[in-house]
């Protein structure tokens, strides 16, 4: 199903704000409660809302440093893939992972305490990810932007 306008405007607001309550997002959206209602269940249903999370300060929490990691594999084999992939999903401090097209086959988001800790990470995990051929860091000096917020 598509989305309309009012499902747009429920989304946006949503991403600003997850936890408003339905009063407060009806009325931000010009829509009665019951409506507003029905329509975040059904698109929740129909997945377009996927889950409502807490966006935590990786400097409050110790891990202020971001760390890009390029990975390149020693082969394209379904298999090597697959346990690339099982293996780095295990790894706590490892924020995302995307399968690239480009000169990496991977590229890995990071979060460590600072550049001693990533050395710990890069030696406890990253160093025994399996099939991987080469790997390259990049550290993150600054964040210029950055949202979760999806255009809609």
């Amino acid at each position: 199903m598509s989305l309309d306008e009012i499902d747009r405007r429920i989304l946006k607001a949503l991403q600003r704000n997850g936890r408003m309550s339905n009063a407060e997002l009806s009325e931000d959206v010009h829509l009665s409660p019951s409506a507003c209602h029905r329509r975040v269940q059904r698109m929740e249903k129909e997945g377009y809302i996927r889950d409502y999370v807490a966006l935590l300060d990786p400097r409050k929490l110790g891990v202020p440093t971001t760390v890009f990691v390029e990975i390149t594999l020693r082969g394209q084999a379904d298999e090597i893939l697959d346990a690339f992939e099982k293996s780095v999903a295990r790894i706590p401090d490892v924020l995302e992972c995307h399968l690239m097209a480009g000169s990496a086959d991977y590229l890995l988001k990071v979060v460590a305490e600072n550049t001693e800790d990533f050395a710990r990470i890069h030696r406890q995990y990253l160093a025994r990810l399996p099939g991987v051929g080469q790997m390259q860091s990049s550290f993150a000096l600054r964040t210029v932007c950055k949202t979760t917020a999806l255009p809609v």
